[in-house]
């Protein structure tokens, strides 16, 4: 499944550092047939101890994690949505991804120049948006002119209902970009979303805000001058996740060992690894969730939007489990791993056989036979 999310931000927060951190974490590109060999894509693994426990309960010779695509886009300056900084192409390159990873400096540092001069991120976030809205504003502006003539001409049947659903979409996602608003944030229906998908606006896109801190630096979630508590209100109260991470630490360990690392970490007094929380949020933002199958040969997570139906799942391993679906056999992953072995987890009642209507849970181990 190539869904992918675009790392953007002003220059100098921290975007390519923490790109580079991120894809020493890359996984084999051939087990995944959607990856690019751009080197502004990474495809990378999401980290997930469910797929290594049940890879030694099965002995596996080969564990394949989920992925997902990491996009390193050009720092956007103010005045992108005219042109400034080549602004044009990187907007065009948001427009590409899934999602939106928005990097966020919260560290004063005089060797590292900031565009303005002085780190305010509430400020920061409200300038890359701003670029963000007037570039769908435009986009709109143009849709609207075109689906108001169309709804002039009174289409009949589901053609007349589609232009219909567009044209209203449209003209709430103006009124909310005319406010200084994201598109989503305007109330949609069901079917004014969907009419929206295929103009891909900017701030329709759901956002994961990325702190950057400086390990032994200057950073204002410690120096409580009012910054960071005025950032935490920000997202808060636009209901965007975000994760605290120092991405010169995490790019610092990126090629060490796993035991160095520790002993490296508790030399920096950075014990979390925030590249992992941040790729794991990634993965929920996009909507998505894993399953296992699990054997001598292979364990792997599959991917699948949350909410698939267990023939929509078996589609990500072969398009025959569900044109030909005829049940699943199901455990959850932790209760397998405490029955010891697949045998005594049937005797004892935990292999469930599921039909079409079965919604794959997060965590779930499936075998699916079909026709």
């Amino acid at each position: 499944m190539a869904l992918s999310i675009g790392i953007v931000g002003l220059p100098n927060v921290g975007k390519s550092t923490l790109f580079q951190a991120l894809t020493k974490k890359s996984v084999l590109i051939a087990n995944y047939p959607f990856a690019t060999i751009d080197p502004s894509v990474g495809v990378v693994a999401v980290p997930d101890e469910r797929l290594d426990k049940l890879a030694v309960f099965s002995n596996s010779e080969k564990v394949v994690p989920a992925a997902v695509e990491f996009v390193d886009i050009a720092g956007l300056v103010k005045g992108a949505s005219e042109g400034e900084g080549l602004g044009n192409k990187f907007l065009s390159h948001i427009r590409e991804v899934d999602a939106i990873l928005h990097m966020v400096r919260i560290f004063d540092n005089a060797n590292i120049v900031h565009v303005d001069g002085e780190v305010q991120p509430v400020r920061d976030i409200e300038t890359i948006n701003l670029e963000l809205i007037l570039a769908d504003l435009e986009t709109v502006g143009k849709r609207l002119e075109g689906a108001e003539r169309e709804v002039k001409r009174g289409l009949a049947g589901q053609a007349g209902k589609d232009i219909a659903n567009e044209h209203s979409a449209l003209k709430k996602s103006h009124e909310a970009l005319l406010a200084s608003k994201l598109a989503s944030t305007a109330d949609y229906t069901k079917e004014e979303k969907d009419a929206l998908k295929g103009i891909h606006l900017l701030t329709m896109k759901p956002m994961l805000f990325a702190l950057n801190r400086e390990t032994g630096g200057h950073n204002i979630d410690e120096v409580r001058d009012g910054r960071f508590e005025a950032l935490q209100e920000y997202l808060v109260a636009n209901n965007w996740p975000f994760v605290l991470v120092d991405a010169h630490v995490e790019n610092d360990l990126k090629d060490l060992h796993q035991e160095d690392k520790a002993t490296f970490r508790q030399e920096y007094g950075v014990f979390d690894d925030g590249v992992n929380e941040l790729i794991r949020a990634g993965y929920q933002l996009l909507g998505l969730m894993s399953y296992f199958t699990t054997g001598k040969e292979e364990t792997r997570a599959w991917t699948v939007p949350q909410g698939s139906t267990a023939p929509e799942a078996g589609a990500a391993i072969h398009t025959d489990f569900f044109h030909k679906f005829i049940r699943a056999e199901v455990v959850a992953w932790n209760a397998l791993l405490n029955a010891g072995s697949y045998a005594t987890a049937r005797t004892q009642g935990l292999v469930r056989t599921e039909g079409k209507e079965y919604i794959v849970k997060d965590g779930d181990v499936v075998e699916f036979l079909h026709g």
